[in-house]
């Protein structure tokens, strides 16, 4: 990992190399994995040789995995663009999963020069809207985990998206499982403060960038939206609106797979991502 100080963060990230690196003009743009809620960037490890022709950077978002905290209000389109700008990179192909989806499409409409493409999963913006019954079942429960302090629980039902509504987590791959809860725990043990009685202490919360699915036309680079065909209907439907709403969209689920279809079928996931960079 490295770390980049920042007055006013840590940024935390793997600097993946271009196994044949061209001459800077003709470079393509590098690949910068943004990974999900709660989780970190061992959740990309395996895309992390599947593009050898580009540099790939995956950073950890603030409050996840090595990064800082966040001490002020921030968000994280401009931590991206931060690194981006740190590293100088001028524009970059953003693959992101859920949050880091989301944060995706953020830094397309806020600082539309920086990307060149965008690759969604599990979402369509940073202003996911839930309707499904197992879906707001699953977050409800989540909630009171959350608010009884009980992390095993928390991690359990957080793991249910991992899952998906249509099996049970016999029918995924335990090392999947295990690593995904992992991640979650180590951002609760390492991010959650508390006060001198031990009560935790609310993070600062990321400030949202608004309207959003009211803007997606203005996105007019290539947009792969890219879901688990097992994920929640929600997380399908968000996905298969952004494809629609910009210029250049298209729409393809990844089969077998629920909330992380590049854990549970990279094979596939990467040949689509490579397909599309093409």
């Amino acid at each position: 990992m490295h770390h980049l100080e920042l007055a006013d963060q840590t940024i935390s990230y793997l600097d993946v190399p271009a196994a044949q690196p061209a001459r800077a003009a003709a470079a393509p743009d590098p690949i910068v994995l943004l990974h999900g809620e709660a989780v970190d960037h061992r959740m990309w490890g395996p895309q992390l040789d599947s593009f050898p022709g580009r540099r790939i950077l995956v950073p950890d978002a603030r409050g996840h995995g090595e990064s800082s905290d966040a001490e002020a209000p921030y968000r994280l389109a401009d931590d991206v663009v931060a690194l981006l700008d740190a590293l100088r990179v001028p524009s970059a192909v953003l693959v992101g999963l859920s949050m880091g989806g989301g944060t995706a499409v953020d830094v397309a409409l806020e600082h539309p020069e920086r990307a060149s493409a965008l690759v969604v999963s599990g979402t369509g913006s940073s202003e996911p809207e839930f309707t499904d019954p197992w879906c707001l079942d699953v977050f409800r429960r989540w909630k009171e985990a959350e608010t009884a302090g009980d992390l095993d629980v928390w991690i359990s039902v957080f793991t249910e998206f991992t899952v998906g509504p249509s099996r049970t987590r016999a029918d995924v791959d335990p090392g999947i499982i295990e690593l995904v809860e992992s991640m979650a725990r180590d951002t609760v043990m390492h991010h959650l403060r508390v006060d001198d009685h031990g009560i935790p202490i609310p993070p600062i919360p990321c400030t949202p960038v608004i309207d959003t699915w009211k803007r997606l036309h203005r996105i007019d680079v290539p947009v792969l939206a890219l879901c688990g065909a097992l994920d929640g209907e929600d997380h399908r439907r968000m996905g298969r609106r952004l494809a629609d709403s910009v210029g250049r969209g298209r729409y393809v689920e990844v089969p077998a797979s629920a909330h992380y279809p590049n854990l549970e079928q990279p094979g596939v996931f990467d040949v689509e991502v490579a397909r599309f960079l093409r």
